[in-house]
C-alpha cells in the first residue's frame, strides 16, 4: 500500500509541473535542477505517452545524473497517470527515492495536455501549472482548474513576448485575476533574476513542507472529456 503525500513526512517533497505541450515544462525543471542541485538531493520523473524524450532533454541538458532522471511511458492520455491512476508515478518515486535515499524534492513533470490537467493530491504535495506567451495573451483568462488552483502558475518564455505581441504584465494582471490573487511568476530561463525567484518559492515550499505547515490542496477534477476512437470499416 503507498502512503498519500498527507500520510508521510519521511520522504522526499514532492512537486508536480503540468501545462499544455511547448510551454517548457522540461525547461522549468532544467532551471530548477541547476539553481537548486547545490542545495537539495534531487530527483526528477517525466511521463510521456509512448517516449522517454523528456527524460533524454533533461540528461543531455547534464543538469542531475542521468540515473536521478527517470521517465515513465504512460501509455495513454498524461493526465491518467497524474490524476486517475498514480500507480506507475508513485512506483517510480518510491523507487528513486529508495535508490538515492535521502531525497530532499522529487520533480515530477505531466506530460503535455490540456488546460485542465492536474495532480492528484495522492501523488504530490504542491504543484505548478506552466503556461507560456507562445500560447496567447489570454490562455489565462481561460481558467480551469489547473490555472485557477495550482499553487503557483508561470508564465514561461517572457523573452518571447515582443515578438508574439504579448503585453507580459498584462497577461500576469490576468491570471492574478483568474486565480484570486494566488501567486503568478513571469519566467525566462535567459533572464537569471526569474530564475532565482522561482528556485526561492521552492525554498520556501520545502521549508514550509518539512516545518509541517504545508498541507497539498487538490486544485480539483478534471474537466469531463472523452478520446473516441477511429471508425473502423470492414471490407
Amino acid at each position: 500500500m503507498h502512503d498519500t503525500p498527507a500520510k508521510s513526512k519521511e520522504r522526499a517533497l514532492r512537486i508536480g509541473i503540468a501545462g499544455p505541450v511547448g510551454t517548457g515544462k522540461s525547461s522549468v525543471i532544467a532551471a530548477l535542477c541547476r539553481g537548486l542541485s547545490t542545495e537539495f538531493s534531487l530527483g526528477v520523473i517525466t511521463n510521456d505517452i509512448y517516449t522517454d524524450e523528456d527524460a533524454r532533454f533533461l540528461r543531455s541538458e547534464g543538469v542531475l545524473p542521468g540515473e536521478r532522471i527517470r521517465a515513465v511511458e504512460t501509455g495513454a492520455c498524461p493526465h491518467t497517470a497524474i490524476r486517475d491512476d498514480v500507480t506507475m508515478n508513485l512506483i517510480a518515486i518510491e523507487d528513486l527515492e529508495r535508490d538515492f535515499a535521502p531525497l530532499d524534492i522529487v520533480l515530477v513533470e505531466s506530460g503535455g495536455d490540456n488546460l485542465t490537467a492536474t495532480f492528484s493530491p495522492a501523488l504530490v504535495d504542491a504543484q505548478m501549472f506552466v503556461l507560456d506567451v507562445a500560447g496567447g495573451g489570454d490562455v489565462a483568462r481561460k481558467g480551469g482548474p489547473g490555472i485557477a488552483r495550482a499553487d503557483l502558475l508561470v508564465v514561461n518564455k517572457i523573452d518571447l513576448a515582443e515578438h508574439v505581441d504579448v503585453d507580459v504584465d498584462q497577461m500576469v494582471a490576468d491570471a492574478e485575476n483568474a486565480r484570486d490573487g494566488g501567486p503568478v511568476l513571469a519566467l525566462s530561463r535567459k533572464r537569471p533574476e526569474t530564475v532565482g525567484h522561482l528556485c526561492d518559492w521552492v525554498r520556501q515550499l520545502h521549508r514550509a513542507y518539512i516545518g509541517g505547515t504545508h498541507t497539498a490542496i487538490d486544485p480539483g477534477p478534471m474537466a469531463p472529456h472523452s478520446h473516441p476512437h477511429p471508425h473502423t470499416t470492414d471490407h
